[in-house]
């Protein structure tokens, strides 16, 4: 399972962030409205909703960016839960919300119908989606580094446990809630990473390397960066492939 170092996370990764720039122009946030931030992590582009006047509560299920979220926002409301289980039932979600959003946290819950059903249960009908996840694609050549490491050390190929689905195989799912796909995109994001490969890899890569030990862990890092050096190593910086799937759905 993924666990995140929520400050260095919103220290050195706020390019993240930085990025829903477009997915928020979609939702088009509106004063009064109640919208739910799902896998709102550190609470950066929750705080944009609030400036925009509405009544947002946050949602993530990893106790350590609820910390980080406290922190910058105080008394906006947060609820440490996984959309992927029963949905909880606590005040904070009681109320239907008008709108759903969602950044770069919809790829790390592979059970991508439970979270379509969380998000059709936490909307008044008529309510919307915008939401952005890595797509079909996403991050190859970084997997593909990291297995031809693993299997060059003798080592299990790291399980990722991410869901990077086609916009076909996105908007079955939706569909299948009781959404109505309205705008859907998928673009590559090539993604300058300022630490580095191995960087990237300890944080956004913690879970899958979770079985390694540390000599192992660090050996097959070494391994996977050469790999990928011809790939993703250009003008004096790496570069993730990134591949991003952007949504816009409404509850019918």
């Amino acid at each position: 399972m993924q666990t995140w170092d929520a400050e260095r996370y919103d220290r050195d990764y706020s390019f993240v962030a930085a990025y829903g720039e477009t997915i928020l122009g979609w939702l088009d946030p509106r004063p009064a409205e109640r919208i739910l931030d799902l896998g709102c992590g550190t609470g950066e582009l929750t705080a944009r909703l609030v400036d925009a006047g509405a009544h947002v509560v946050g949602l993530d299920a990893d106790p350590a960016m609820a910390e980080v979220f406290a922190h910058r926002l105080p008394g906006v409301p947060m609820v440490v839960a996984d959309a992927q289980r029963a949905w909880p039932s606590v005040p904070a979600l009681a109320e239907p919300f008008d709108a759903v959003f969602s950044n770069a946290a919809l790829h790390w819950m592979p059970d991508a119908a439970a979270v379509a059903a969380s998000m059709a249960s936490a909307l008044r009908p008529g309510g919307r989606v915008a939401a952005e996840l890595g797509g079909s694609g996403n991050v190859a050549a970084v997997h593909e580094a990291v297995a031809a490491a693993a299997a060059e050390l003798g080592l299990p190929e790291p399980a990722w446990g991410r869901y990077f689905p086609s916009p076909a195989e996105y908007a079955r799912v939706l569909e299948g809630a009781g959404f109505e796909v309205r705008q859907m995109e998928l673009a590559d994001r090539p993604t300058r990473l300022p630490g580095g490969l191995d960087d990237w890899l300890r944080l956004f890569g913690a879970g899958a390397l979770a079985g390694l030990g540390e000599v192992d862990r660090e050996s097959l890092l070494a391994a996977a960066v050469e790999h990928a050096r011809p790939a993703l190593f250009s003008d004096g910086s790496w570069w993730a492939d990134y591949r991003r799937l952007r949504v816009l759905a409404v509850l019918t």
